[in-house]
């Protein structure tokens, strides 16, 4: 009886199409509104993008039903990609990477439902009690299990958002496959035309971001948006954009121009001359600076010094023998482009940066004095941590007096990170990095090496900061990594 329900019929056809269309219209608006809506730090924010993801999620399981079960045979850039990578290594290791991955996914979402599940307290925040339950102590348990379920919900949604994205980045638009389907093994153009329009988004959305940032931060506005009083970090200075906190502003373009950098790098060998991308990615370069982010600023030199050598020596050594007079282009727009970001930084940002910079030392050792504070909720909690989200709500019993600060975040996603998730989670989250390095090692070269600055500016970050705990930053950090699974997999020519 179920097995006409297992077949492909004339209905399926249209359905799939129209999951995928609602797919990327879903992801699209995403990528929007996450930045815009004051960063997607309030609750209402993050259950919006939560339940967009759901949406997602849903429609991505129909469209794996249709094309796996059902097998219909979708036009898609992973499905015809040759057995070798182009530069004669195999492409194998990208697809075991990436089903890696997916079951690393996986676990790391059981392990989160089980901290919930299995909670031993839950915490009462008007009393201020923890009130404590029975639980299997082998198991991982969180110690607040409100939060540990509104991080699981989070991480369920983010989850359905990345696979939904990575999804719809390897299908070919109706265009696409009326050109492409005379020849099965045609390799991909430079950017198909999804990869093209979340790009392309993804630079137009964060222009126009840096741009109200800059206009704000020069008029004084003290209002994200100018119509929002934030509740904390109540000066202009403390703010950018439509963050609160700058040092959030500054991770988020910090994570964004390498990529619009990236694209334009690789386009421009292409012969598509298209100059509102390094535009764009100059602007985007110099907010870090002019908000005045310690942090923030650093990790932006440390980019720029890093992709300056990576710049020339690409165009040097594994360029295709190119005349003089085009590395000397070359040479002059690396030039154009280090000092329009360093001399508008400057001169907008500089003179209440430096004086920052050079109570550096001050605030570190403030940070430091805070990290050592929680290092024994580690020790404590060794194997599984005190469950995702919680550390907050355990902090404060680790505190030597009421007058020790109590943050809401530790300004050290790693430290967090393994507090929270134990050695067991953290494990997993460094397993998962590895395989999207893996299959990003595949992408094309000029356009992974900016991508992998990007996500690794961020995670530098993340030893001083809290980064990863902002859901508009780690969304954009899963966009990129997703952007680099699909390329991973993608038939290249030589």
């Amino acid at each position: 009886m179920l097995r006409p329900f297992f077949q492909l019929r004339a209905a399926d056809v249209p359905l799939y199409q129209l999951c995928d269309q609602a797919s990327g219209g879903v992801i699209l608006l995403m990528t929007v509104f996450s930045p815009w809506a004051f960063g997607s730090t309030q609750p209402w924010a993050i259950w919006t993008m939560t339940f967009a993801a759901y949406f997602l999620g849903a429609l991505l399981l129909v469209k794996l039903f249709i094309r796996k079960i059902k097998k219909y045979p979708a036009s898609r850039w992973d499905v015809t990609a040759p057995d070798n990578h182009p530069n004669g290594k195999p492409r194998d290791p990208a697809r075991t990477a990436t089903r890696a991955l997916a079951w690393l996914t996986l676990a790391l979402l059981a392990y989160c439902l089980i901290h919930a599940l299995n909670a031993a307290a839950t915490y009462d925040p008007i009393r201020r009690l923890f009130l404590y339950r029975s639980h299997l102590g082998w198991l991982p348990h969180s110690f607040d299990a409100h939060r540990s379920w509104f991080y699981f919900w989070t991480y369920l949604g983010l989850a359905a958002a990345f696979w939904s994205l990575r999804d719809w980045l390897l299908g070919r638009t109706p265009a696409e496959e009326k050109k492409f389907r005379p020849s099965a093994g045609i390799a991909a153009p430079i950017f198909p035309a999804r990869m093209r329009q979340l790009l392309w988004l993804l630079a137009v959305s964060g222009f126009a971001l840096a741009i109200e940032g800059i206009v704000q931060r020069a008029t004084g506005s003290h209002k994200l948006l100018f119509l929002v009083q934030p509740v904390v970090h109540l000066d202009g200075d403390s703010q950018f954009g439509t963050y609160a906190y700058r040092s959030n502003a500054a991770q988020y373009f910090n994570l964004l121009w390498p990529l619009c950098l990236g694209v334009w790098w690789w386009r421009h060998d292409g012969k598509q001359n298209n100059f509102f991308l390094p535009v764009a990615a100059a602007v985007m370069a110099f907010c870090p600076i002019i908000s005045i982010s310690r942090g923030g600023a650093l990790v932006t030199a440390g980019l720029l010094a890093l992709m300056a050598p990576i710049y020339l020596g690409v165009e040097f050594f594994c360029g295709q023998n190119p005349s003089s007079r085009k590395l000397g282009k070359k040479i002059i727009w690396l030039v154009v482009f280090l000092a329009v970001v360093g001399g508008l930084g400057g001169y907008f940002g500089w003179a209440k940066l430096a004086p920052r910079l050079e109570d550096l030392g001050g605030g570190f050792s403030g940070r430091e004095e805070m990290f050592a504070a929680a290092q024994p909720m580690a020790a404590d909690y060794p194997l599984f941590g005190t469950g995702p989200g919680t550390f907050a709500t355990v902090f404060q019993l680790y505190r030597i007096s009421n007058a020790t600060y109590w943050p809401e975040q530790l300004h050290n996603d790693w430290l967090e990170t393994r507090i929270t998730f134990g050695w067991a989670g953290f494990a997993l989250a460094l397993a998962a990095l590895g395989c999207v390095a893996r299959v990003g090692f595949c992408a094309p070269g000029k356009f992974a090496v900016m991508a992998g600055l990007a996500l690794a500016g961020c995670l530098i970050h993340a030893r001083f900061d809290f980064p990863l705990q902002i859901h508009s930053i780690l969304f954009l950090f899963l966009v990129i990594c997703a952007l680099l699974l699909a390329l991973g997999v993608m038939p290249r020519r030589n």
